[in-house]
């Protein structure tokens, strides 16, 4: 009892930081000059690297599962320069809300634009597809110049202040967010408006093992069913960084469900389709996540 006791006091205090740490963030990273502040992201994430054993280690251990055959100092780059990326996107979204929409014209560079235009000729909702790999969140602000309306389907914080902040944050970018777990109503109501929903399926997760990078990993059948039910088409993309303020978009093909394909069996394709896009940058994916967690417990990792 008394353990749980201190716990429980020691929650406010966390909370505090969390939104501290976040204003702290917007003083910093919000300043005119974007390679300096992609240079203060990283600074503040090599040392995260050198400090935060459990994440550094967990970033080699999954390069090291998904690239086995790279040698160890190939693995090594890739998971630290992961952690460089992360500091380079963190300022670049919290730098966000002073980006101006000539930063985002000039340095973004598009391919495969055919899919997305096809898929919103036929007037139906989108179902646009991506993983926590290069900067998914700077996308918002490219579809809102072009005047596509995007929700993105995202986890909230533990902390409502910083949920909240952020969530302020991400409307800079014209991108509106939907509570994870509880917004398959508000989803279809979207589509059904022929708005474009993001969704994010590559984390830990128990609905169903299914092979990424060659091992099973848990993950969510959530878009298949959705997909399903709502016949909106999936379209993968993402948004890879070629260099500081500078982005290439890519949208791959649809992805639309087979006749008798089941749920797992869709999503097998989409993370196939995940695995080609982080394969193209793979120092660019967020592999200090613990993806195969599930599937280690359960014994078919």
């Amino acid at each position: 009892m008394a353990h749980n006791k201190t716990a429980m006091n020691f929650k406010p205090l966390i909370q505090k930081l969390g939104l501290g740490i976040l204003t702290f963030g917007e003083r910093y990273f919000q300043i005119p000059d974007f390679e300096k502040s992609e240079r203060r992201g990283v600074k503040l994430t090599t040392l995260l690297w050198h400090l935060d054993k459990k994440h550094r280690t967990q970033a080699i251990s999954n390069v090291k599962v998904a690239y086995p055959e790279l040698d160890s100092a190939k693995q090594m780059e890739i998971a630290r320069e992961s952690f460089r990326h992360f500091g380079r996107v963190i300022a670049d979204f919290i730098r966000s809300p002073i980006r101006t929409n000539e930063e985002i014209t000039g340095g973004t560079t598009v391919e495969g634009i055919e899919h997305l235009d096809r898929l919103r000729e036929e007037g139906k909702g989108i179902f646009m597809v991506t993983c926590h790999y290069g900067n998914w969140e700077r996308l918002g602000h490219w579809l809102g110049l072009q005047g596509i309306s995007i929700s993105a389907v995202a986890r909230d914080s533990n902390d409502d202040a910083v949920t909240e902040r952020v969530k302020e944050i991400r409307a800079h970018n014209g991108m509106k967010v939907l509570s994870r777990g509880n917004a398959a109503r508000e989803i279809i109501k979207r589509l059904k408006a022929g708005e474009v929903v993001g969704l994010l399926p590559d984390q830990n997760a128990d609905d169903a093992f299914i092979p990424f990078f060659g091992r099973m990993a848990g993950t969510v059948l959530g878009p298949a069913v959705l997909h399903i039910k709502t016949k909106a088409p999936l379209l993968p993309f993402c948004c890879i960084r070629t260099g500081p303020g500078k982005y290439r978009v890519i949208f791959f093909e649809p992805i639309v469900v087979k006749e008798n394909e089941t749920p797992e069996e869709l999503m097998t394709r989409v993370n196939m389709s995940l695995e080609t896009m982080i394969r193209i940058a793979p120092e660019q994916y967020l592999w200090m996540h613990d993806r195969w967690r599930n599937a280690r417990r359960k014994g078919v990792f």
